[in-house]
């Protein structure tokens, strides 16, 4: 049966949410679920905003037929073609044959690349700028590339004031009925799965994003309808500085995440330790994890997050500890920047894993390594408390200067 809710008097939400998923793209878990968001405008002509993974298929297409009634489906625009938003893009073709797909050429090459279907005569290319009228409300299209795939575009209605912002702004977690926003505490209960979403999905292409954030600028904004997650209508302007601060690596909140990598605990005992002394020196909400029990998802959402950065591991194979190894090429990958990190290494024999780790911070822009790494042998001894002593207090000082 349907479950169709009105973003606005014309615009319906037509999405659904999937709560047995465990893994988004099959890599990031997501215990709370993920949400599949389309919008249908109903005007003089009809215009469908995005499908939805092949998951929520049935839903999706028992929305649709509802919020359609006895009309017929003049456009589907196709904003990204990443198959959670376009697992039911071909069927939805099949369905109404009449339809024109809208899209940029890198869209219309990409449907190709998917499916089988010959879209001659069927398709409408779009470009930055262009516009299609529907009747009352006309509709803007903005290029979004690497936003995160290259032919990611948003969609705005100038009528109501829209932007389908297509994967930005969204956010992992299933949908409960509240599908604003402001229906939901998404401070407390909504944030952490927002960031980890960002920094995982979008966060290697900050200034990609900057440009679609200077483009959004020009626009006059009362609703971002994502692809997943809750829908803004009220104080959009807070989301979006997150997003502010999250594509120009900047730290969110002064505070201090320690990664540790530990075999048998000595590594985490320096861990405990430095954490310890950071608290008695007045630094608040410390963040201390275990990189072996922790998914890197949530790793890479804070060090997004933090102003300050600790990895301690131990030495592996002669190497780094292989989820701290991860943890650092992720962090690398997603062009975390702006930071400073400290070390702390272990090793019995041979610890390498500190000037290993620094090589790897040495390829990330504008991060400032402090210099008074710790090295352990085996376990922690007086002096080595005593550098975890010193090194905590160079952490603090520069935290809370």
């Amino acid at each position: 049966m349907y479950c169709v809710q009105n973003v606005t008097k014309d615009i319906l939400w037509l999405g659904s949410s999937d709560r047995r998923l465990e893994l988004f793209e099959n890599v990031y878990p997501i215990p709370r679920g993920v949400s599949y968001n389309a919008y249908l405008v109903k005007d003089q002509k009809t215009i469908l905003l995005d499908t939805v993974d092949h998951a929520a298929g049935d839903r999706f297409f028992e929305n649709l037929s509802h919020g359609l009634g006895d009309r017929d489906l003049d456009y589907v625009v196709v904003n990204h073609m990443e198959p959670d938003h376009c697992g039911t893009l071909l069927e939805t073709i099949n369905r109404y044959p009449g339809v024109t797909v809208v899209g940029n050429a890198k869209t219309i090459t990409m449907i190709g690349q998917f499916f089988d279907v010959d879209l001659t005569g069927r398709s409408l290319i779009v470009k930055e700028g262009d516009t299609l009228c529907t009747g009352k409300h006309t509709f803007t299209f903005v290029m979004a590339p690497m936003v995160h795939w290259p032919e990611a575009m948003c969609t705005y209605d100038s009528t109501d004031r829209v932007l389908f912002s297509a994967d930005a702004f969204g956010t992992f977690g299933a949908l409960s009925g509240n599908i604003f926003a402001d229906q939901v505490n998404f401070e407390c209960e909504w944030l952490d799965d927002a960031r980890r979403y960002y920094t995982n999905i979008v966060g290697k292409y900050g200034p990609q994003v900057q440009n679609l954030l200077k483009k959004a600028a020009g626009l006059e904004i009362q609703y971002l309808c994502p692809l997943h997650g809750p829908i803004w209508r009220e104080n959009a302007g807070w989301f979006v500085e997150k997003y502010q601060r999250w594509s120009t690596y900047t730290p969110e909140n002064q505070s201090v995440m320690i990664a540790c990598g530990s075999v048998y605990g000595h590594t985490e005992n320096a861990a405990e330790i430095l954490a310890a002394r950071l608290a008695e020196k007045g630094v608040r909400d410390i963040a201390l994890y275990d990189v072996s029990r922790t998914d890197v998802s949530v790793l890479v959402s804070e060090a997004f997050r933090c102003s300050h950065l600790v990895f301690a591991s131990t030495t592996y194979n002669n190497a780094i500890f292989t989820p701290m190894e991860n943890l650092l090429n992720d962090l690398k990958a997603h062009n975390l920047q702006n930071r400073t990190v400290a070390l702390i290494e272990n090793g019995t024999w041979a610890p390498t894993a500190g000037k290993l780790m620094a090589a790897v911070i040495s390829e990330m822009k504008n991060m400032k390594l402090l210099e008074s790494a710790v090295t352990l042998k085996s376990s922690v001894k007086e002096p080595q408390r005593e550098a975890l002593i010193d090194l905590a207090d160079q952490i603090a000082n520069d935290l809370l200067a």
